[in-house]
């Protein structure tokens, strides 16, 4: 699973990678956790934008907000076929923008130990997302969205059985074009990201809590 990112670079290095517009009220953050707003990218027939969702997808069909809490996640291989997720996978898909994620590997005396996973450029980059607008009895509207999940590459699977979709630069435009539905070719996209591209190293315990949300979180663990 994907439950903790980062997205710490500058709005103008955000809007130079994906070439848009970033809302004036982003900030740097370092500990992203789930319900929490978070950038993605969208498209339509005006280009690609930028915006603001709760993390924790809200079918438009559900009548209780509160299964976003459960699905801050999309499995890759059941996208097609699960109600939360096979309307969105259709034609409401996004990219969601950070520079790093975090797993948890578990230590031979039972510790789970945070590490920060991120391109070894150090470039932001989208996880694979899906996107829907949720309307409440009293009229009050919430974009949520969740992170696509696949199988993990080499670097992954000794720590976890899962990791995000991160989609490649060059297969960005046809994750985001909502008139592509061809399934075949939207799960191509959905595979483990170029292990020679990423790096990995152990970072504080901070990380831990959602409330530790500073450039400490991603500062790389001394060695004791």
């Amino acid at each position: 699973m994907c439950g903790r990112f980062s997205l710490t670079l500058s709005a103008e290095q955000i809007a130079a990678r994906f070439g848009v517009s970033v809302p004036e009220n982003y900030r740097s953050r370092y500990n992203i956790a789930p319900t929490q707003e978070i950038l993605a990218l969208v498209a339509d027939s005006q280009g690609r934008h930028c915006e603001t969702f709760r993390w924790g997808l809200i079918p438009h069909w559900a009548k209780d907000p509160k299964i976003g809490n459960k699905l801050i996640n999309a499995r890759a291989e059941t996208l097609f076929a699960k109600p939360s997720f096979r309307d969105a996978v259709k034609g409401r898909r996004c990219l969601i923008v950070a520079d790093g994620f975090y797993e948890w590997r578990q230590t031979s005396q039972g510790r789970r130990v945070p590490v920060y996973v991120r391109l070894k450029s150090k470039e932001p980059f989208g996880f694979a997302g899906l996107w829907d607008v949720w309307s409440s009895p009293e009229g009050q509207t919430l974009k949520t969205c969740t992170i696509v999940t696949t199988e993990p590459n080499e670097l992954i699977k000794p720590i976890h059985d899962r990791m995000p979709v991160i989609v490649p630069r060059e297969l960005e435009e046809l994750w985001l074009d909502p008139s592509f539905k061809s399934r075949h070719e939207l799960e191509g996209v959905l595979h483990p990201y170029r292990v020679e591209e990423l790096e990995l190293f152990a970072v504080s315990s901070l990380v831990n809590s959602p409330a530790n949300d500073g450039p400490e979180c991603v500062e790389p663990k001394r060695a004791l």
